[in-house]
């Protein structure tokens, strides 16, 4: 998943392919289309003003990154995001990110550095008036910033394709009281290592942040979820 080339993502998304493409990873990755939907050829391309030329590559390239199924003489059905995928991103990304963080204490600019201290301060403000919304905004943008900072456009992209995966799956347990407040506390400890350039403490947090994270969901019924999912669509 998510292993295509960066210069193709980079030109291919102004194409009209493209943009019919990353408008439909969009909405399955959002939730708009359930898993076993079919997605219909004709009725995606009258809504988005298309043919159905660039609606079937798009569902090709769908289909490669493992988000859909095409059936021959049946249609395209969402995949979606298994439980065993969202176990596979979390390990490969916890290794990604230590690198991440590593690389980022070599290549953090001043101003990235002030934005992640900043990013900290408010997290912290918000968890202690329980606003978990803008928590995992800030979440969100403190991983925006660690793999801008790390200076590698492909690790960059890996990461933020790898993010947007388990999007969904990870506001349900950031939505979680206690794990939001924990989380942004291993935040600012990666964010000290890479402050004082100990790139292999910087490298050992980040990794066990993802593992942290992905324990909190299997603690908060990441299989129950899915369970129940699996069930509501039999």
């Amino acid at each position: 998943m998510g292993s295509y080339n960066v210069k193709q993502e980079v030109t291919d998304k102004y194409s009209l392919r493209g943009r019919v493409f990353h408008r439909l990873r969009e909405d399955i990755l959002s939730g708009k289309y359930e898993e076993h939907e079919e997605l219909k050829e004709v009725a995606i391309s009258e809504e988005m003003g298309v043919s159905r030329t660039p609606v079937r590559e798009a569902f090709r390239q769908l289909e490669l990154e493992g988000l859909i199924q095409i059936i021959p003489n049946k249609g395209a059905y969402v995949t979606g995001i298994t439980e065993k995928d969202v176990k596979d991103i979390y390990i490969i990304r916890s290794l990604l990110e230590g690198l991440c963080a590593r690389w980022a204490t070599e290549h953090i600019t001043p101003e990235q550095m002030e934005e992640m201290e900043e990013n900290v301060y408010l997290a912290e403000f918000h968890a202690s008036k329980g606003h978990l919304e803008q928590l995992a905004e800030l979440d969100n943008r403190f991983h925006d910033i660690l793999y801008e900072a790390c200076d590698s456009k492909i690790l960059e992209h890996q990461l933020k394709d790898f993010h947007q995966y388990v999007l969904r799956v990870r506001k349900k347990t950031l939505s979680n009281a206690n794990r939001g407040p924990k989380s942004n506390a291993e935040h600012a400890r990666i964010m000290e290592a890479i402050k004082n350039k100990d790139a292999d403490l910087a490298e050992s947090l980040a990794h066990q942040h993802m593992i942290n994270a992905y324990d909190n969901m299997v603690k908060n019924g990441l299989h129950e979820a899915y369970e129940k999912e699996k069930k509501n669509n039999e």
